[in-house]
């Protein structure tokens, strides 16, 4: 069973999008996650024991982005 996550950033203000971006990639990479888990820039997957800490992870970025969060138990590259 894994978890699939959809994200974008999407700051209030226009201007600090740099900043957020920075912000962002700097916490998640502190999360030191398998590569394999990062499937594209904006697509997350992950197996159920994670799911807590991804889960606090996004929403302590709540305001500045978008998230959407999708069960599945398998995935299949085309």
């Amino acid at each position: 069973m894994f978890f699939v996550y959809f994200y974008d950033l999407r700051p209030k203000n226009p201007k600090d999008y740099n900043k957020l971006k920075r912000r962002f990639y700097y916490h998640f990479n502190k999360l030191n996650l398998i590569k394999s888990y990062w499937k594209t820039k904006s697509v997350l997957v992950v197996p159920l024991e994670l799911e807590s800490i991804i889960d606090n992870f996004f929403v302590s970025f709540k305001p500045d982005i978008e998230v959407y969060k999708l069960q599945t138990k398998y995935i299949e590259e085309l």
